[in-house]
Formats: structure tokens, sequence, C-alpha cells
């Protein structure tokens, strides 16, 4: 238990709770339902519990780990980016992204968030503003699935898909990532199905190793933005920690857990890796791990020398990828305006150059 909050306790942990407290196991059960199917903000709302259980639990517990303190929405649809106080005064966004419309025009209700799972990144990948400020801390487990209730308080609608892209390296934090994938997988809490989460990394190694001995059947996404160590190493520090020697084997003995295809993620960047021999270097990798690719043209961020290829180096680049036979999607941002498409979430607001309350 990393956590004063209750949203961070599995079944199990609350069955410790409340038996340590003296109470009879059942009460665990009572106590659940409040949090996840009741949304308990409160513990006096819990009115099937002893007042004096409510009382202890009310002096050693939370029921919230974090408080949303701004709320911006897109021009351009319904994309809301949120920025979240945590009990320490730490800052986190996370993004709301709105169902989309898919081909043939089939219409999907699938609300999207994106999670951080972490106060900023150690990883400093030179496209992302996550990593400019380095790392803070962990997010506990109940920072995580917080982030979920919020989106869902938020948005007035249930969230059931899941992208780990916010801000921070999932993988760097799998003491705390693990058990709120338990949480968020749980029947009885969130309730949103392995295949409806993504989990994205730079391509920490260890942790891939880890996530894949979890043994669930989670979508993987490998943030690659170059086909080469030298190119990758230029954007993503992390290779020179863990090069492309390392990852791609790795991602092989995931391949062999039978879950789905990886997707590899590729930022276009001008000058930098949209050059066209690149794309073929990347249909070898992708087609090597029988993996899918997901473009996504850069996005602006400030301070930052980065540059966008035009849109007809984009589709070239796509057009190449095409025909060597690999799937791929091309991304364009939604919630660029607000700084919530990929690569933009940073802090903006009370933490943007102090990060913790005085």
């Amino acid at each position: 238990m990393n956590s004063s909050c209750l949203l961070g306790f599995t079944a199990d942990e609350l069955r410790s709770l409340v038996t340590n407290l003296g109470e009879k196991p059942f009460r665990a059960k009572q106590l659940q339902e409040w949090i996840w199917k009741h949304r308990a903000t409160d513990f006096e709302q819990m009115t099937n519990l002893p007042p004096a259980l409510r009382s202890r639990l009310a002096e050693q517990y939370t029921l919230r780990p974090l408080q949303v303190v701004e709320v911006s929405e897109s021009s351009k649809g319904a994309t809301r980016k949120f920025l979240s106080r945590m009990q320490d005064g730490h800052l986190v966004e996370s993004v709301i992204i709105p169902a989309a419309v898919g081909r043939g025009g089939a219409h999907s209700d699938r609300i999207t968030l994106c999670v951080s799972s972490q106060v900023g990144c150690a990883f400093g990948c030179k496209f992302c503003a996550s990593g400019l400020l380095g790392l803070t801390r962990n997010l506990t487990t109940a920072e995580i699935v917080g982030q979920i209730v919020a989106a869902e308080e938020i948005s007035g609608e249930r969230v059931d898909n899941l992208v780990f892209m916010g801000m921070g390296e999932p993988l760097a934090n799998m003491d705390n990532l693990l058990p709120a994938l338990t949480l968020i997988m749980d029947q009885q809490a969130l309730n949103i199905g392995a295949r409806h989460i993504t989990i994205s990394t730079s391509g920490n190694v260890p942790g891939l190793k880890r996530l894949a001995a979890f043994g669930k059947p989670l979508r993987l996404a490998v943030s690659l933005h170059g086909a080469e160590d030298e190119v990758r190493s230029r954007v993503m520090p992390v290779n020179r920690k863990w090069p492309l020697r390392e990852l791609i084997p790795a991602l092989k003995e995931w391949n062999k857990t039978g879950k789905h295809k990886i997707t590899l993620e590729y930022i276009l960047i001008q000058d930098v890796n949209a050059m066209l021999p690149e794309a073929s270097k990347l249909a070898k990798i992708a087609h090597e791990l029988n993996a899918k690719v997901n473009l996504i043209p850069y996005n602006t961020v400030e301070g930052l020398p980065w540059v966008r290829p035009s849109e007809a180096d984009c589709r070239t680049f796509c057009s190449i990828l095409i025909n060597k036979g690999i799937p791929v999607t091309m991304r364009y941002e939604k919630g660029h305006d607000i700084n919530a498409a990929c690569g933009q979430l940073r802090l903006r607001r009370e933490g943007q150059n102090k990060q913790k309350q005085d």
C-alpha cells in the first residue's frame, strides 16, 4: 500500500485494512462498493458502515488523491485537458479524447483518457515538453487511477479506453503501475478490459520484461522515432542506455507472449528522421517485429527547435511504408490548440516554474 487514499487499494488490501481495524471481512466488500460503485467522496456517505468505523477511516484515509484545478477544451473538438494538483502540491496533466468517426462513417462512442504516470519525466526525449523540467517523482497507484475517476466526473461519461501516453515513462514506475492496472481491470472497480489499455514506453527494457511477466493482454506502443541508433539517440537519450540491439530482442520476446500487435510510434521531424531513406529502415524494423506503425507529424513545443515536415512529405513517407506492406496510420493531433497533443503535456499553470506549493 503506497498511499493513504483508498482509491489505491486493491480488493485484497481492503480486506487486510478492515481486518486490521478489527472488523468483519464483509466490510471490505461494502467499502469497495462505496468507493467504486457509488463513487463516494465522503466517508459519512457510507451509511451501512458503523459510525465508529466511518470515523476511524476518515481519520486515517482519504477518498480522492487529487484536485482538478483547471480544465481546457479545444476549439476544434471536444478534447479536454485537465490539470490536477496532488495532495503534496505537485501538478500533472491528463487529456480526455472524444469519440471518433471511423472508416465508413462508423461512430465510436468510446471515450479515451491519456493518463500520466509521473510528475515530469527523467527520459528527456528531445521532442517532448514533459521532460523539460526533469523527473520530480512517481505517481502513486491512487494518483494514477484518480485521473480516471476525475475524467469521468468532468465528462459525465464512462472512460473505457486508456492510453498511458501522458507525462512520464510508465515502465519506470512499475511498483505503482501494476497495482493500478489491477484496479483498472477489476470488474468491481473500474472494469476496463486489458485490450482497451495501451502502455507506451520510450524503450525501458527491464520494465518491458516485467510488464510481459504481468501476463495480461495489454496493448503496447513503443516510441521509436528513429530506425537506427544514431538518429534515435539524437532525439531519445534513452537509446544510449537501451539501444536498438537490446530493445528489438525484448520486443520479440513480448511478441512470444501472444499479445496484440506492437505499435511503433514515430514522430516525423523535418531534417531529423522524416527523410525518405528512413522510411525504408523503419519498414525493415516493423517487418521484423510484425508491428504496425503510427506516424505522428511533429507537434510544436515552445522552446524546442524541431520543425514539422510538410503534409506532402508526411504522406510520401507514409506511402513508402504502405508499399512495403506495413500497416500504418497517420495520426493528426487532437487538442493541439490547448497543448494537449502528443508530446505537448507540460505544466503551464501554477506549477510551470514551481511545481510544489510553499
